[in-house]
């Protein structure tokens, strides 16, 4: 049996070393014993939240490129990941990629769960994840320890709301165009509703990359993009079509600056 020593202490009967098997240090170090590029400095567990016993979430991150990170600590066919599973007792461990991107990082910590849009709050670490109907229960887990363990992983608070929930939400203040005193994002969401978040300084749009890329595109089109567009530009297809039109923009205002 395995234990990471959490303190020593001097005594009248000599030193007493104090160990633990709740620590969130005792997962790292079982990693290391198991991944041989963990051992090497190749991979780095950057984050553990752990509740003993239950479940364990591990953020993992390469420093070599070409290195699978996740892949590197699950092991031919889940060998390495399994021999830390038997040592814990059973604890079930997700492991999930590092991500400096907040949305991605709070996506993937809600694992096993597949998330369809996170909105964030970059000033107060608080994000609104929304999720499909038949995934709610999933993201959140047994009594919230998924949901639990994602907050305390990623260090935002995470609100958990299905798409039906998300949709029929009251209105009440909803549909301003301003958020705290700033420009609300102009983007809209593939549920139909508008973007909560507050647009970034210049721009009708919020960091989101996919709402970014919409910033991007008006300034391609040289104009703002109409509603309809700006819904339309939600969807691969769409975007295809708007930026397509704003090569042309492009194409064509470069030809008259020529012909100037």
């Amino acid at each position: 049996m395995k234990a990471v020593i959490t303190e020593v202490r001097s005594s009248a009967k000599g030193p007493q070393v104090i160990v633990s098997r709740r620590s969130d240090q005792l997962v790292k170090e079982l990693f290391k014993l198991e991944v041989p590029e963990m051992a090497d400095g190749l991979v780095e567990i950057r984050n553990v939240a752990r509740e003993p016993g239950w479940r364990s979430k591990i953020a993992v991150v390469s420093h070599v490129q070409g290195v699978d990170p996740v892949g590197a600590c699950v092991g031919p066919r889940g060998s390495r990941v399994r021999m830390v599973v038997s040592e814990l007792r059973g604890e079930k461990i997700d492991i999930i990629p590092f991500n400096d991107e907040p949305a991605r990082y709070i996506a993937k910590a809600l694992s096993p769960a597949r998330v369809r849009e996170v909105l964030v709050d970059d000033e107060n670490k608080q994000a609104t994840v929304i999720v499909p109907d038949d995934q709610l229960s999933l993201a959140i887990g047994r009594e919230g320890m998924n949901a639990r363990l994602a907050a305390r992983l990623t260090g935002w608070r995470i609100d958990i709301k299905n798409e039906s929930t998300f949709a029929n939400e009251d209105a009440d203040g909803f549909e301003d165009d301003q958020v705290g005193g700033m420009a609300r994002c102009a983007a809209v969401l593939r549920n139909g509703r508008r973007c909560p978040n507050a647009a970034e300084s210049g721009t009708r749009f919020c960091a989101i990359p996919g709402h970014a890329k919409l910033a991007q595109l008006e300034v391609q089109l040289g104009r703002v993009m109409t509603p309809e567009e700006v819904q339309e530009a939600v969807t691969p297809k769409g975007f295809a079509r708007i930026s397509e039109e704003a090569g042309m923009a492009g194409a064509a205002a470069s030809t008259e600056s020529e012909g100037s």
